[in-house]
């Protein structure tokens, strides 16, 4: 395999004709008959690339995909996910275009990263010790898949992620941990007009918790704890007797992750009235830069060798699988796939121009990969 010849105009057009069927097949998260009629419409696309059928993994109805070389443990796994956050009809009003630019809901995250995924590996001479999961459940937090990836990622040497790189090209070697939670406040009911005194506000007591939980972020740590979503009530007229907040928590260290999970565990209503219930906890542990340091250090060898350096790597405050991986002990790079902008945006968009060097790089990380195995 000449790793240079993987980033052709003909295996670029492949891979932007991939790209355009499976984002032209609307995939969100939250609908399952959705998610099982883009797993179908991307098995179809891989198995046109791959010459081998996917093998579905059905899991509390929703579709991931695997493909596998070999029986024998695998070397490496090839992660991505086929979901996204635009619901049904999104794509009549940001319709699929590829041209400079690839457009449409979910190309940057991240239907071309799995398009560069199907390519590379059908670019190398034995993709023996190669596996490829495709799951359906990633912007949900991976509740049925996550079982699944760190199986997958069992006794592998490397996992490889394909979700975009940054603005600029460069691949995650940092991600912080995440954690969400959803309170739900209960109150007691009364008329607001004739006797609110009865009642107890389960509003009243949400908003004074808003004020507790932000407190609870630490910039020099680089703690965010944000306060994403709220509702309650149920007339114009009535003290609100449930009331819910939502919050999304990141954090560099596991340690704060930790120390913010207490705080909001610990959380007391002001008002001694309302109960608060707590679903959500922890979902993701940081991707630490000494999981990805020495695939990084081997990538950017590959982009030398290749002509395509230099590489770049950067922190993010975004979390993937690839912090699954890592947590379970392997070495992990992520944000190889697409270069663009505007992740979960209308304006998403992927750069085509970029596209053969991020082709020629993940085929030849790949194959130093296998080839060191292989020795």
């Amino acid at each position: 395999m000449n790793a240079l010849s993987v980033g052709s105009r003909s295996r670029v057009a492949g891979v932007v004709a991939a790209s355009v069927r499976m984002i032209r097949c609307e995939s969100p998260s939250t609908d399952l008959a959705a998610v099982a009629r883009s797993a179908d419409c991307v098995a179809r696309v891989g198995e046109e690339i791959l010459g081998r059928p996917a093998e579905p993994i059905v899991t509390a109805g929703r579709t991931h995909l695997r493909w596998r070389w070999g029986k024998e443990p695998p070397r490496v796994l090839v992660l991505g996910h086929h979901d996204t956050v635009w619901p049904l009809g999104t794509i009549d009003t940001i319709p699929c275009t590829a041209g400079d630019r690839i457009r449409g809901p979910g190309c940057l995250d991240m239907k071309v990263g799995l398009a560069l995924a199907f390519h590379a590996i059908a670019a190398l001479d034995d993709p023996f010790g190669v596996t490829l999961l495709v799951t359906g459940d990633e912007e949900l937090g991976s509740p049925t898949s996550r079982e699944l990836i760190e199986d997958e990622a069992r006794g592998c040497a490397a996992a490889l992620v394909l979700e975009a790189g940054d603005d600029s090209g460069a691949l995650k070697t940092e991600r912080k941990g995440r954690a969400h939670y959803e309170l739900t406040f209960a109150g007691r009911a009364a008329h607001a007009g004739l006797e609110p005194h009865l009642g107890a506000n389960a509003l009243i007591t949400l908003g004074a918790a808003v004020g507790v939980v932000a407190a609870l972020a630490d910039d020099a740590a680089g703690t965010s704890v944000t306060p994403t979503m709220a509702s309650a009530g149920t007339a114009v007229n009535t003290v609100p007797d449930r009331a819910t907040l939502t919050i999304d928590v990141r954090a560099r260290t596991t340690e704060e992750l930790r120390r913010v999970d207490a705080a909001i565990r610990g959380l007391a209503p002001a008002n001694g009235d309302v109960t608060v219930e707590m679903e959500g906890g922890i979902d993701r542990p940081p991707l630490d830069a000494t999981m990805t340091a020495g695939l990084f250090e081997r990538a950017r060898a590959v982009a030398d060798r290749l002509g395509i350096g230099p590489l770049a790597g950067v922190a993010v405050g975004g979390g993937s699988d690839g912090n699954l991986t890592a947590a379970a002990g392997v070495p992990t790079l992520d944000g190889l796939g697409a270069v663009g902008g505007g992740a979960h945006a209308r304006h998403e968009w992927v750069d085509v121009a970029r596209l053969g060097d991020r082709l020629a790089l993940l085929t030849g990380l790949l194959a130093d990969l296998l080839g060191e195995a292989r020795r």
